[in-house]
């Protein structure tokens, strides 16, 4: 199969791009195997979603870091929202829509940059840190919410988003490391999934781990001992997959280094 780069180049003399409809076909043909045990809105939900942005993001002539730029305001809007602003029904729905909109292109700037031939380090990078700070501040935020405008019957329960934050930001490192390391001990510039790696089975599995239900979360803000309830759920199935998780990365990663010494 010809690489996007091939694809999409114009032909001599000419700078038009194809249309829509064709864009769509192209990215959903060559866009890469979800990670296994990738959750399931991320996987049938914001993937697709993406599709549609990156493909608009495309023929508009905006970068992969144009697109990483509106999923950051989007989503960092809506944090700002979160620890100011007094939770309303009407705040709910705004911030889970701001959220998932942010979430959907961040899916999309990686396939605008497909598009565009492959993306490089510096944008590999950004999208990286900005992943990083919206993890750790939507929890910090929940926090500040909490604290100002929620009636929480113990103290004890701001420890809930405290918590939410140090396993998201351990989670989503690990995971980044993960991938690293298997790409610099196998040779490779990236880590490949094998195609079809995550199952819907897998995939619902692990759906309270998704990001995509956690902004859908933010709907119940508005009935504020509603949303921290559920929130409090997810935490504890956050917290309880980051425990299973990390002893089963580490033996992965002993395993790799045991091959790495055969080798050498």
């Amino acid at each position: 199969m010809n690489s996007l780069k091939q694809t999409y180049a114009p032909a001599a003399g000419s700078s038009a791009r194809p249309g829509y409809g064709e864009t769509l076909r192209t990215l959903a043909v060559a866009q890469k195997a979800a990670a296994p045990g990738a959750p399931a809105y991320s996987v049938y939900i914001n993937r697709k979603l993406g599709r549609f942005l990156a493909a608009g993001a495309y023929l508009l002539g905006l970068t992969p870091n144009m697109v990483t730029a509106i999923s950051a305001s989007f989503t960092f809007a809506a944090i700002l929202a979160i620890a100011i602003v007094p939770p309303t029904l009407f705040l709910g729905i705004a911030v889970a829509l701001s959220l998932a909109v942010g979430y959907a292109f961040d899916s999309a700037d990686g396939q605008v940059a497909r598009l565009r031939g492959g993306g490089g380090p510096a944008g590999e990078w950004l999208d990286h840190v900005v992943d990083c700070i919206k993890i750790s501040s939507l929890h910090l935020a929940v926090l500040i919410s909490a604290y100002r405008f929620f009636s929480l019957p113990s103290d004890l329960l701001l420890l809930v988003p405290i918590g939410y934050a140090i396993v998201g930001a351990v989670s989503f490192f690990a995971m980044i490391l993960n991938d690293q390391l298997k790409a610099v001990y196998s040779g490779s510039k990236k880590s490949k999934y094998p195609s079809g790696g995550s199952t819907l089975l897998r995939s619902l599995l692990v759906v309270p781990t998704d990001y995509g239900l956690l902004c859908l979360v933010f709907v119940l803000l508005g009935a504020p001992q509603v949303f921290f309830a559920a929130y409090a759920l997810l935490f504890v199935a956050n917290l309880g997959y980051t425990a299973l998780a990390l002893p089963k990365w580490f033996r992965d990663m002993t395993r790799i280094d045991h091959r790495g010494a055969a080798r050498s």
